[in-house]
């Protein structure tokens, strides 16, 4: 059975915008991508003293199981580099399921929805970006948690890589 999983992109180490067109041409070998969200420059969350990062939002349909994509994520990440040592620290790639259909998970390995999403812009509008009514369960629509964070828009980065496909 196919679903719909919305996977969050973040780098900023290594040429950030190298590093999520690698990931994404790694993911779509694995998975059909449905949409894709411009990349957006956002600063640092936790660690305030590093580079600005480059995310985006890309949705799939695959037939994966959530933690077959979880599994997929993390090699994709390891196969690029990432090494997890300090908890928002710098990162060549940082890939996060943000919601697989509208199903519930709380595995210790994996929660879905991402537990403080809706709390964060560099989240949300790249989100928003491809899927605005999208809803995060007991939170309401991708929309009325971007509407309620009150944020500034976030800058996007242009770049012929990251183009649609």
């Amino acid at each position: 059975m196919s679903a719909s999983v919305w996977i969050a992109f973040g780098s900023n180490q290594a040429d950030p915008i190298a590093q999520l067109v690698e990931a994404r041409t790694a993911l779509a070998a694995k998975m059909d991508e449905q949409a894709a969200s411009p990349l957006y420059r956002t600063p640092p969350f936790g660690i305030t003293e590093q580079p600005d990062f480059i995310n985006a939002v890309v949705r799939y349909q695959t037939d994966l199981k959530p933690h077959d994509v979880l599994a997929l994520m993390m090699a994709t990440e390891q196969a690029q580099g990432r090494v997890r040592t300090i908890k928002n620290g710098p990162r060549t790639l940082d890939l996060d399921v943000l919601l697989y259909d509208e199903q519930q998970i709380d595995t210790p390995d994996l929660c879905v929805p991402h537990p403080a999403m809706h709390e964060r812009a560099f989240v949300l509008e790249p989100l928003a970006a491809i899927d605005p009514d999208a809803v995060i369960a007991q939170h309401g629509t991708v929309c009325d948690c971007l509407a309620a964070l009150h944020a500034e828009p976030l800058p996007t980065v242009e770049d012929a890589r990251w183009a649609v496909r």
